[in-house]
């Protein structure tokens, strides 16, 4: 906790640093607040379609008169809730699978390496794959983006073990006959924590980042629900007509 207030505090003297602090504060706000801040439902059709924004609608109305800003503020929840339990799968399969192979390694390492680099090498496929054979929506978008997220964490997770035998005390654990599971809990992973965390932030932008080019080719959350792909795939058409309806989300 002591480096990651350190790291909060560097991050904020920078001004990129503060910039990017405030942008993931406001869309956390956006996500926690929406239904306080919407004006209207998410799915409700409450004015004429394609009007521009004005006192009443603020960011304008879609092709099915619905209220833009409350889709946004909606979509923002479901983003940030599809990125947490994708990450959250992913980094519980790929933990477990890293602890495994780093430290018993041999054959058992060669099989799960093998399978995460097959995962891998095809990670957009694979979502594809993976929504194609489950179905479209919201609880099968989150398990597709986890999966593909595993190998990540996997190479990460083994990396940190292979280095923490090495370790002296985890040497002096083994020679006097502390059980196996003892030394992955105690003695192995707080030295894989570090880089584990560094790897769950970046997996969450790309997990919502992954929801919305889903969506946006349809095979993500499917309309009416809210999501920033899917306003986006709807708005192409009508990009002359209303531009706004593209521009804002």
């Amino acid at each position: 906790m002591k480096r990651l207030g350190q790291t909060i505090r560097e991050l904020w003297r920078d001004p990129m640093g503060r910039i990017g602090m405030l942008g993931i504060l406001i869309v956390i706000l956006m996500a926690v607040f929406a239904p306080h801040l919407s004006h209207f439902g998410p799915e409700k059709m409450v004015g004429l379609p394609k009007s521009p924004p004005d006192g009443e609608f603020w960011f304008g109305t879609d092709n099915y008169g619905r209220d833009i800003f409350s889709r946004i503020l909606y979509g923002a929840r479901v983003s940030l809730q599809v990125g947490i339990i994708a990450v959250g799968i992913a980094a519980t399969a790929g933990y477990v699978l890293g602890l495994v192979a780093g430290y018993f390694e041999g054959w058992v390492d060669r099989v799960i390496m093998c399978v995460m680099d097959i995962f891998f090498a095809f990670p957009s496929i694979l979502a594809i794959f993976i929504s194609a054979v489950l179905g479209r929506g919201l609880v099968n978008t989150m398990i597709a983006i986890g999966i593909v997220n595993i190998p990540v964490f996997a190479r990460t997770v083994r990396a940190s073990v292979i280095s923490a035998k090495g370790l002296e005390y985890v040497q002096n654990a083994k020679s006097v006959g502390v059980r196996t599971g003892t030394i992955l809990i105690r003695h192995i992973s707080p030295n894989v924590v570090a880089p584990f965390t560094v790897q769950a932030t970046l997996a969450l932008s790309s997990a919502i980042l992954t929801e919305a080019s889903m969506s946006f080719l349809g095979l993500g959350i499917q309309p009416p629900d809210p999501s920033w792909g899917s306003m986006l795939s709807e708005a192409r058409t009508y990009m002359e007509q209303a531009p706004w309806m593209a521009v804002l989300p």
